[in-house]
């Protein structure tokens, strides 16, 4: 069985607030590791947030 093109992945805030986003990525178009800059709600302001994977 093939295995799929897109993999689910868990964006971690940088604030060190423990929020997260969880979204989708295409794991053979984007090899390196995702990071965007997202707004963060507990720390009220935008932070980057870096890419974890969801255990």
């Amino acid at each position: 069985m093939a295995k799929a093109a897109t993999v689910k992945i868990k964006l971690k805030s940088t604030a060190d607030t423990g929020y997260f986003y969880v979204t989708k990525k295409n794991s053979r178009t984007m090899t390196e590791k995702m990071v965007k800059r997202k707004y963060d709600p507990v720390a009220k302001k935008h932070v980057e947030f870096k890419e974890a994977k969801i255990k």
